[in-house]
């Protein structure tokens, strides 16, 4: 088993603290994402499993082992860095085996090694080049390939994907996940390009000012986040969030907000949440439906501003005192400030304290 565990894991610089108290069990084989703003703490994290960076308090864990004192290159992990770090005067084959060489590893076994990680990476014709003549995308293959031909049981990776343009970016995506299936080792992988972390991990550990804010699967991350900020930050894009006060409409429940009574049809009734208690409404930008005039369970709402992507089409419309966004179909006929009936999707909303952010229903 090569699972990775953290134990009251704190990173302080003097008063200041990067990581407080942090508990964590990434299982053996699996791609876990750090995902969080900059400056929330996940590459210090990221640098401390790695051996770069001391732990202040608490203990690291590699397949039952504790390397919390150990150097990197004692923990049997390989890391890619956002900036590719390939020598210019090398070519790719000597880029790639260059770490086996500096352990004494046979040329034989170098050359076995660097064959397979490029064939795995599908830069074998790129192996006399050297990096000045290949591209952003190339080099990143070379650096994994770095990565691979150690053959570690963990792989770390820091925002390795930033400095490719974005067709680069999705290309990479897929291949990472590719390379996962294949080798089946684990990877904690930090970012804080949300699409990067919904499309590769297994599971998702959402991070802001050092703590952990939730981790789980991807969906369950974006269809039921813990908390306000979870909310916010995963989504593009982002959660649309409505002040007011549960009440009855009805048969149902509906949010009754600074200008309007806003129903809810579908949301089953809270345990133990009062009616007429404050309450944070969030709702996707694809659970705003456009609906038939006088419809049950319908509002209306003035669409403000359109924006076009292609398949989908963002609209920005005021309701109940507020603005939100809807994502429609770019099909769809709205017109700029005429009354628009919209029914919200209440089996998908998620509610919020006012008070902390945490996540009610």
């Amino acid at each position: 088993m090569h699972g990775v565990r953290l134990e009251s894991v704190r990173k302080t610089y003097g008063s200041l603290v990067i990581i407080d108290k942090l508990d964590l069990q990434i299982e053996d084989g699996e791609f876990l994402v750090l995902l969080g703003p900059s400056g929330c703490g996940k590459s210090t994290l990221l640098n401390m499993i790695a051996g770069l960076e001391p732990v202040t308090e608490g203990r690291i864990w590699m397949g039952g082992r504790d390397v919390t004192g150990l150097e990197p290159d004692e923990r049997d992990i390989a890391m890619v860095f956002q900036s590719y770090a390939l020598y210019p005067n090398m070519t790719v084959r000597k880029n790639i085996g260059f770490g086996l060489k500096m352990r004494k590893v046979p040329d034989a076994e170098i050359d076995r090694k660097v064959d397979t990680a490029a064939r795995l990476l599908r830069i074998e014709h790129l192996l006399d080049r050297r990096p000045a003549n290949l591209s952003g995308g190339q080099q990143q293959r070379v650096a994994i390939g770095r990565a691979l031909v150690r053959e570690p049981s963990v792989f770390l990776f820091d925002e390795p994907l930033s400095n490719l343009d974005a067709k680069l970016r999705a290309d990479m995506r897929v291949e990472l996940k590719k390379l996962h299936e294949r080798l089946g080792r684990t990877m904690v992988y930090v970012t804080h390009d949300q699409i990067e972390a919904m499309t590769m991990a297994t599971r998702i550990v959402v991070l802001e000012q050092g703590r952990v804010q939730q981790c789980d699967k991807p969906e369950v991350i974006y269809d039921r986040p813990a908390n306000r900020f979870v909310a916010s930050f995963v989504g593009a894009p982002t959660m649309n969030f409505l002040d007011g006060r549960l009440t009855r409409n009805g048969d149902g429940l509906a949010l009754a907000c600074r200008d309007a009574v806003i129903p809810l049809p579908g949301l089953e009734g809270p345990s133990g949440l009062a009616e007429g208690r404050p309450i944070v409404l969030g709702l996707r930008p694809e659970h705003v439906l456009t609906a038939e005039a006088g419809g049950a369970g319908t509002i209306q709402a003035v669409p403000l501003m359109s924006e076009p992507t292609g398949p989908d089409m963002f609209v920005r419309m005021a309701l109940g005192g507020s603005e939100i966004t809807a994502r429609m179909s770019s099909g769809e006929k709205v017109e700029r400030n005429a009354p628009l009936p919209i029914r919200i999707d209440g089996r998908r909303v998620s509610l919020f304290s006012p008070d902390d952010g945490a996540r009610l229903a």
